[in-house]
């Protein structure tokens, strides 16, 4: 009898258990449904149905709580008097609590019945509600009544398309200034009354800036870590004076290094750093990374320099390393490796870092080596290391810039780099395939760009101080003494390797594109040192001369004839001399072993242009246009070498015919090659 009771109390607490948890979740469903069928469109609707969300819930879990409670506390009193109840009293207790259930289902379906029976707002009605209260909140900010009338002053203010008249702007900026004068600081740090002041700082006076700038004294780094206001911060820098700059800096001076690894602060310290710091203000915002001491004590260090600052203390300079290291890392995990500022501050690194540092140092930014080469400090550090990094590490190194190929080559600082390359990496295979074919294709655009035209000048001349400035060729040969640690080939044997690998598509270019290259001065300059070069071992040599030779035909005294180039004259008498022309020695240093140039072009150029029947009236032409200095170098060629072919005869005898036709330019015209002609015919 005992153990039947038992079961039977236990049966009851069980169901009591599980009536229990079905009654709360079938509350959070229906709270579910209604919220679904009544959606939030403002920020304070959401707050106030979360608040009587949260309410409801409460209840509820207090309520079932509660029942759980009830529900085990009965069961330890039934279990404890159990000899005292019998079987009957067990199920009628039993029968109760299922009938209570049944009866709080029964409520709740109704008060669910009696809230879906309200009625319901349109979308279009809740947004006009939640648009209300939304304007009522900004209201009630701070400043937040004269915000909405600066707002809509600005709005007339920043119309771009017509331009407004300088007297309406200057009533509008009057207008604004009355109202923001006193609540700035308020104004700055919103998204949208920033754009505001960003607006009358453009259009202000200068003694409006100063006011602006001074009103926010002490709030700079606040606005170089703000998402709005460092907007607001580049236009006080950009539009403001020097004094309102060196203030600027001044508070910010100790906090750089930690805003370099600010997401917002680093485009703040880079736009400083780049646009608007003198000389003197770069050297010391470097110095900050450093370390704290540099940081707080601008003169600290005595002006003296990083190299000779690590030359007075090993102690020192572990710690100077070890901050700027700690700096450039964390810029360049965070994706900042572009900034100018940390190439600055990678520059200072590499000055004072041993061989174990370099080379974890190339391990740190060799994926990010094509963000280095844009800037002059950049591009320093990236020779640097490529010219103190192993065969392995310049492997890596090739296979990052190879991606960034046609970039590199044309940029004013990253050519430098390509040129280090050609001058220190030993594997010229892997030179050749990582850079040949990238650059093939556009050879025609790369050889008459100023930038991109000195790595393949270096190939075909070495370091010539034609094409090399004494600084730059200093800078190269550094880097080349870098490399004597770690390159093993002799220079000379590395640049004639690379030569051969790219002399084909100089003259590809040349035969394909004759026009693109000789017509830039530049390209023409070009052409005429591939031709020259002896070094280039290819059969279409022979087939790139009588592509240009073919390119000077026509009309010479139509606009576009190629011959009416200045420089396309130079190109031609340098040719036909067969050499260059040496200033000092006066006289031509002639090509050793090219059979084609010289004599040879001369005669097939003279066939080419001065056809048979036509050549008297061309040579008049050429005579008339730039080109008489070109017909005073092939009368020359011929005369030197006292050529006797039929080609060179008839050539003498028609400049002959031409005596009065050339003393009536020289005199009516003044024409020097006419005159030049005349001289050498006596």
């Amino acid at each position: 009898m005992v153990s039947g009771n038992r079961a039977v109390k236990r049966s009851i607490v069980s169901d009591s258990l599980k009536n229990g948890v079905k009654k709360q979740k079938k509350s959070e469903n229906k709270k579910e449904v209604k919220q679904i069928e009544t959606p939030s469109y403002g920020e304070e609707s959401s707050n106030s149905d979360s608040e009587s969300g949260k309410s409801d819930n409460d209840d509820d879990s207090e309520s079932s709580d509660d029942s759980l409670d009830s529900v085990s506390e009965s069961e330890e009193d039934e279990l404890d008097e159990l000899d005292d109840l019998d079987g009957d009293e067990g199920e009628l207790n039993g029968d109760a609590a299922v009938e209570d259930d049944a009866n709080e289902d029964e409520a709740n379906e109704d008060d669910g019945d009696a809230e879906d029976s309200k009625p319901k707002q349109s979308s279009k009605e809740q947004h006009a509600e939640q648009k209300k209260l939304l304007e009522e909140r900004k209201l009630q900010r701070k400043a937040g009544v004269e915000v909405q009338k600066i707002k809509f002053i600005w709005e007339k203010l920043r119309v771009k398309n017509p331009p407004l008249p300088k007297d309406i702007r200057e009533k509008l900026c009057n207008d604004i200034w009355e109202l923001s004068k006193d609540v700035i600081k308020d104004l700055v740090m919103k998204h949208d009354s920033s754009r505001v002041v960003q607006t009358l700082v453009k259009y202000s006076s200068k003694q409006r800036r100063d006011v602006i700038v001074s009103s926010l004294k002490g709030n700079y780094y606040q606005l170089a870590t703000s998402s709005y206001g460092k907007y607001l911060l580049v236009k006080l820098l950009h539009y403001g004076s020097k004094e309102s700059r060196d203030l600027i800096l001044n508070e910010l001076h100790g906090k750089l290094r930690k805003l370099m690894r600010h997401r917002e602060g680093a485009y703040v310290v880079e736009d400083l750093y780049v646009l608007y710091a003198t000389a003197n203000q770069k050297k010391q915002m470097i110095r900050e990374f450093w370390g704290a001491e540099y940081a707080v004590f601008k003169n600290a260090g005595d002006g003296k320099d990083i190299e000779e600052v690590a030359k007075e203390s090993e102690e020192k300079k572990a710690l100077i390393t070890r901050n700027l290291i700690g700096t450039i890392t964390a810029s360049v995990d965070k994706g900042s490796t572009g900034f100018q500022i940390l190439h600055a501050v990678m520059e200072e690194y590499i000055k004072i870092c041993d061989d174990k540092q370099t080379h974890e140092f190339i391990e740190l930014l060799h994926e990010q080596f094509a963000e280095l080469v844009h800037t002059p400090e950049g591009s320093n550090v990236a020779c640097t290391l490529i010219a103190k990094a192993t065969a392995k590490e310049r492997k890596m190194i090739l296979k990052t810039l190879k991606a960034h190929a046609k970039s590199l080559i044309t940029n004013e600082h990253g050519n430098l780099v390509l040129t280090t390359i050609f001058m220190t990496v030993d594997d010229t295979v892997l030179v050749s395939k990582s850079f040949v074919n990238e650059y093939s294709s556009t050879m025609h655009e790369l050889i008459v760009d100023k930038f991109s035209r000195r790595p393949f000048l270096y190939l075909l001349n070495g370091l010539d101080p034609h094409f090399f400035s004494p600084i730059t060729k200093k800078e190269l040969l550094r880097y080349e003494e870098f490399s004597k640690e770690t390159s093993k080939k002799p220079q000379e044997q590395r640049r004639l390797e690379l030569l051969k690998a790219f002399g084909e598509s100089f003259f590809e270019c040349i035969i394909n594109h004759p026009f693109e290259s000789l017509g830039e001065n530049i390209g023409s300059q070009f052409v005429g040192e591939v031709l020259l070069n002896e070094d280039i071992d290819t059969d279409k040599r022979e087939k790139a001369l009588n592509t240009i030779i073919e390119s000077f035909n026509g009309k010479a005294l139509s606009e576009d004839h190629l011959i009416n180039k200045p420089f396309s004259a130079r190109l031609l008498r340098t040719l036909i001399q067969g050499g260059r022309w040496n200033a000092k020695e006066k006289t031509v240093v002639k090509v050793k072993d090219s059979c084609l140039l010289g004599l040879n072009f001369t005669l097939k150029f003279i066939n080419e242009i001065f056809e048979e029947g036509e050549n008297e009236n061309a040579l008049k032409a050429w005579i008339k246009s730039p080109g008489s200095f070109v017909v005073i170098a092939l009368f020359e060629s011929i005369q030197n070498e006292n050529c006797k072919e039929d080609t060179a005869k008839n050539f003498l005898k028609i400049i002959k015919n031409l005596k009065n036709f050339l003393a009536k330019e020289a005199e009516e015209n003044g024409n020097k090659g006419a005159q030049l002609l005349i001289k050498l015919q006596k």
